[in-house]
């Protein structure tokens, strides 16, 4: 489930810090799974990261910014 921009532009800093723990999570099931077994589509391990980090950079330019002001 790919995490649009817009999506994490509406989220708050809370909700983000949330979310990352979240998808976190999901990631290490999936990794599991795919260790103990071949998962479906081993592409969601990538797409899965790739969602941590956007979540993770907009957590960051946020704090930034807020430092910076």
């Amino acid at each position: 489930m790919a995490v649009r921009k817009e999506d994490i532009v509406d989220l708050s800093p809370a909700e983000l810090v949330e979310r990352i723990q979240e998808e976190k999570r999901m990631l290490q099931k999936l990794r599991f799974n795919h260790e103990v077994s071949s998962i479906d589509n081993p592409m969601k391990i990538r797409d899965s990261r790739r969602d941590i980090a956007r979540l993770i950079t907009e957590y960051n330019r946020r704090k930034n910014a807020n430092t910076e002001s």
